[in-house]
């Protein structure tokens, strides 16, 4: 199952580059694009969750690294709204 690694600028300017198992998160998020922290959040969750299930059909078990993903993208989330930094994510790579 190919995967996908994407590099996101978030609004503080942090840049990140996370992983997908799956090339599904091709159907949920695109290079160039820019999402408020609310879209990116409800987009990559269920981009990650998408393929966390693509590899659970396929092996029989969920993906570990997508929910790790997933952790750390909350956390980073979380972060921001405490701090009350709001902008746009950018994803500036999906590879």
């Amino acid at each position: 199952m190919p995967s996908v690694n994407f590099k996101v600028i978030w609004p503080d300017g942090d840049q990140a580059t996370y992983y997908s198992p799956s090339t599904i998160v091709h159907e949920h998020l695109v290079a160039g694009g820019k999402y408020s922290q609310a879209e990116f959040d409800q987009r990559i969750h269920s981009a990650l969750n998408a393929a966390s299930e693509r590899v659970y059909k396929k092996f029989g078990y969920y993906c570990t690294a997508a929910s790790a993903e997933l952790e750390k993208i909350n956390r980073k989330l979380q972060f921001l709204r405490e701090q009350e930094i709001v902008g746009e994510v950018r994803v500036t790579q999906l590879g």
